[in-house]
């Protein structure tokens, strides 16, 4: 390989790895909420918990931490 190009322990990404799993988690705890919204049926609560935690904390905390 020329010794011009960039390897994989050299490359910096944007976030670090802690930060892109919590996204991870923020868009699969949102998901579930949405998801728990559709069923209906009394979930309402539990689909404003998981929504009120993946916009408000986990979401922001991935952001900026």
């Amino acid at each position: 390989m020329p010794p011009n190009l960039p390897t994989d322990q050299g490359q910096q990404t944007l976030f670090p790895r802690r930060n892109v799993i919590l996204f991870a988690v923020a868009l699969a705890t949102v998901g579930a909420g949405y998801a728990v919204l559709s069923l209906g049926s009394g979930s309402a609560e539990a689909a404003s918990v998981l929504l009120v935690v993946g916009y408000c904390v986990l979401l922001p905390f991935a952001l900026i931490a």
